[in-house]
């Protein structure tokens, strides 16, 4: 069995929600499927909607960046405007389609991994549970409701709420103090660890800040999985990175707190 640094230590976990909790990039996909199939059977997007939902992804990102107090439901609505007009269809066309397509409410049903809620009940045993999330407060609330339905988050911070997204630092700051307010809980004294999916958005910010972290990979820990989650290996090489964990998904996270955790009791008694 692999051996993993100490995880009994911790009182609260911070979660990114779309890409960790929530697949994003699936739940993208299927909304923006007819838009790609009224494209021609030649279009590239046709035969691979991973590069669609790279493009929307980039455009997302720049809107972030450009525009960080852009609520994320409009963020989601420009961003597939935009990728309409790379697809060459006529404006009248796109505007067709794109009226019949929802985006905006897509984060609060978009669907959770197999593993999420499981996974979050069984953490939430020992830990207070946190999301820190660059979505809006009317999508994460249907998404707590819906798709996360079960688990009890302690708290939610927006980057509505925050008024930027990350990978600012503000947005980690803004979830240090509200910790620190609401359960006592110190980052600086160990206390808080961080559990994504994202390399840029989450990983590279919290090692600049010193936050300990916990890498779901969901594959991308292999170059044909890397997704909208980061080129691990440049990242890597680029000294980046810092995650001290890594697990492929929450189920397996919450299997190896749940060992260490009986392992302690049992050495506690003894």
């Amino acid at each position: 069995m692999a051996s993993h640094p100490d995880l009994t230590t911790f009182r609260a976990l911070s979660f990114d929600c779309y890409g960790t909790l929530i697949d994003w990039q699936g739940g993208l996909a299927t909304d923006i499927a007819p838009l790609l199939t009224s494209l021609p059977s030649s279009h590239p997007w046709r035969a691979d909607p991973s590069l669609a939902v790279f493009r929307f992804n980039h455009h997302s990102n720049a809107l972030s960046a450009s525009q960080p107090t852009l609520s994320y439901n409009a963020n989601l609505t420009e961003s597939l405007r935009q990728l309409a007009k790379e697809t060459g269809l006529s404006r009248e066309a796109s505007e067709t389609l794109l009226a019949s397509i929802d985006i905006a409410s897509g984060p609060g049903r978009w669907p959770a991994f197999a593993d999420t809620v499981d996974g979050l009940r069984r953490l939430g045993r020992f830990y207070k549970l946190v999301i820190l999330s660059n979505v809006d407060e009317a999508n994460i609330a249907r998404a707590t409701a819906g798709p996360l339905g079960g688990v009890r988050f302690d708290a939610v911070y927006t980057a509505e709420a925050i008024g930027s997204y990350k990978p600012s630092v503000e947005n980690f700051r803004y979830l240090f103090d509200g910790v620190r307010r609401e359960f006592g809980v110190d980052k600086e004294a160990g206390g808080l660890l961080h559990v994504a999916r994202s390399l840029p958005v989450d990983h590279v910010p919290a090692k600049e800040l010193g936050l300990r972290s916990v890498w779901i990979a969901r594959g991308g820990d292999r170059p044909e999985g890397y997704g909208v989650g980061g080129d691990y290996e440049k990242l890597k090489g680029e000294g980046k990175l810092g995650f001290e964990w890594l697990f492929q998904t929450i189920g397996e996270f919450a299997d190896e707190v749940e060992r260490q955790f009986a392992e302690k009791e049992a050495r506690e008694k003894k």
